[in-house]
């Protein structure tokens, strides 16, 4: 089976050809992250213009790269949220266009689902340019099993996740207030690292020393749930108190490693709890090197087998939804058109 997916929740404009939810045929991915640095965050209306300009380059060379002609394609997924409203449907729409064309099966997908199937993805280190992004090609094999505990973490989610099977799953705990990413972005704001902030983070902080400042871990002991604010206001009052430390990365590399021992050792207590053999990784933030590094090492501690997804895996793809989209078909899922965009959706 043969999906073309296509993903606009935020800023990447994205286009893939997926074959039976593991195979990667192509994944284009064209990055906005140049055009919104300068306003230092992401601006809504002008990256769902963005997509406009880009979308069809995009998919014809996705479809290029994957050598399959459009009429070939079985099905069309796309993105239909959470994110950001404009650039939800400016893909969705034209996903719904093409597969009405086609005539053939239409399959929104929930853009959390989508990270969550990056597991499922087959990947290699093979990669070529191509003229609106890059194009990764096959293969890497996941060989997790269910049940499993997931732990999605980007800008905009902190879920923590139970797949009891293919499109089954339980929420366990979410954030009751800023998301892992959208903190990191915060503190790298007021910091004046720049934009993106969790990649600037993430590599000052290989500089600096992660014992230096003793930040809080907040709600450690209170259930599946995180919370983050208090952790970003940490870092504020530390400066306003202390003026800016001569050695910044130290500051940085403090915060970013409390970060990661909340959202590690939950997920590590979630899967001791719930009496799974594996854990997996999702999301933007999935690409942080301290947290794959961290994580790796408390599951080995612990027992458990780790599923991490490859770097070009972790942010937003289209291969992804594609994997999605696939096994949601398996399932009997599919859509009439009339579907719209919903900035706010849950899993």
């Amino acid at each position: 089976m043969l999906i073309l997916a296509i993903e606009t929740s935020c800023d990447e404009t994205s286009a893939a050809v997926v074959k039976n939810g593991k195979e990667i045929l192509s994944n284009v991915i064209a990055s906005q992250v140049e055009f919104h640095k300068k306003y230092g965050g992401i601006v809504p209306e002008l990256a769902s213009r963005k997509h406009i300009e880009v979308i069809a380059a995009v998919v014809n060379q996705a479809l290029a790269d994957s050598k399959t002609p459009l009429k070939n394609i079985d099905a069309v997924a796309a993105t239909f949220g959470p994110g950001l409203v404009g650039s939800l449907i400016v893909g969705l729409n034209y996903a719904k266009a093409i597969a009405y064309a086609l005539k053939k099966p239409f399959i929104p997908v929930n853009h959390i689902e989508g990270h969550i199937y990056a597991n499922f993805l087959e990947m290699g280190d093979e990669r070529r340019e191509t003229r609106k992004g890059k194009s990764h090609l096959p293969s890497r094999i996941s060989h997790l099993s269910f049940p499993f505990v997931c732990l999605v973490v980007s800008g905009g989610h902190t879920q923590l996740i139970l797949m009891k099977d293919h499109i089954k799953y339980e929420t366990l705990g979410r954030t009751r207030d800023d998301a892992a990413g959208e903190a990191f972005d915060k503190v790298a704001r007021f910091l004046e690292i720049g934009y993106p902030g969790g990649p600037l983070i993430d590599e000052m902080s290989k500089k600096g020393d992660p014992k230096a400042i003793d930040f809080p871990r907040a709600m450690m002991d209170e259930g599946y749930d995180f919370s983050f604010s208090g952790l970003k206001t940490a870092v504020v009052n530390y400066v306003k108190r202390n003026g800016m430390p001569e050695k910044l990365a130290d500051l940085v590399a403090s915060f970013q490693q409390a970060a990661v021992d909340i959202l590690v050792e939950k997920t590590i207590n979630v899967a001791k709890n719930k009496k799974v053999k594996w854990i997996a990784l999702a999301g933007g933030v999935s690409a942080n090197s301290r947290l794959r590094e961290d994580l790796k090492r408390r599951a080995k501690e612990e027992g458990f087998e780790v599923s991490i997804p490859p770097l070009p895996l972790c942010t937003d793809n289209a291969a992804m939804i594609g994997s999605a989209a696939y096994y949601m078909i398996k399932n009997g899922k599919k859509s009439d058109l009339d579907i719209e965009a919903v900035s706010t959706l849950r899993i």
